[in-house]
């Protein structure tokens, strides 16, 4: 028998940063090395972009379609960023969670904040770009956003990295790879914490059989 048990239930990986960060690369990155995790699919009520598709990326609705969600208490966090609301829908995260997977939200750091109060328990991993400079290029060259919209999502980024401190850990995207692998070695490290121990199996007959053994064998080699 084991002398520990290990707390089954699922972790939930609060992953954010600003716009241009490499949060959904890093994400897919995970998705690729770990196969017990789920990513939530977060709501919005901005149209989507380039490729996007509704029930994949986000669920894509109506702003009044979301105030909905909102009043009758459907979602487990919402914000709103640059005129759009986003927010996570409470359907299947406990679920997914209750059979030991783990679940990561992609979100902002005001609706990360609202989850912190709820869930402090939960894992807050805070995505870094390597420079301003080069999150400016990321966001130039990503190729999806008016002038307008990248002075405003850099302008934003100040606003989010002065956040840094309200999580657990901060990693820097400077290369892709490194930065997947230090996100999943921090989802591991967290699962041996001691405070997801649920029982210690100590002063059960099989510990006293050892324990007789044991007083045996140095017996034995008097």
């Amino acid at each position: 028998m084991p002398i520990i048990k290990q707390n089954e239930k699922g972790i939930l990986i609060v992953i954010s940063g600003p716009s241009g960060a490499g949060k959904d690369s890093i994400i897919q990155g995970l998705l690729k090395k770990e196969t017990n995790i789920w990513v939530s699919i977060s709501m919005t009520s901005r149209l989507p972009r380039g490729q996007e598709k509704d029930g994949k990326d986000y669920f894509f609705v109506t702003r009044e379609k979301f105030e909905e969600n909102i009043k009758n208490g459907n979602l487990l966090e919402y914000a709103e960023y640059n005129g759009n609301y986003y927010g996570t829908p409470k359907y299947q995260i406990e679920e997914y969670l209750k059979q030991g997977i783990d679940v990561i939200l992609e979100i902002e750091i005001q609706g990360a904040l609202q989850i912190k109060e709820l869930i402090p328990e939960a894992l807050f991993i805070f995505i870094m770009p390597p420079s301003m400079e080069e999150l400016k290029n990321r966001l130039v060259n990503r190729g999806t956003d008016s002038e307008e919209k990248i002075v405003a999502r850099f302008k934003r980024a100040y606003q989010e990295i002065n956040e840094v401190t309200k999580y657990n850990y901060v990693v820097v995207n400077d290369e892709l790879d490194q930065a997947v692998e230090k996100v999943d070695s921090i989802i591991r490290a967290e699962k041996c914490r001691v405070d997801r121990i649920e029982e210690v199996f100590l002063n059960n007959p099989e510990e006293s059989v050892h324990e007789g053994l044991l007083d045996k064998e140095f017996d034995n080699s008097k």
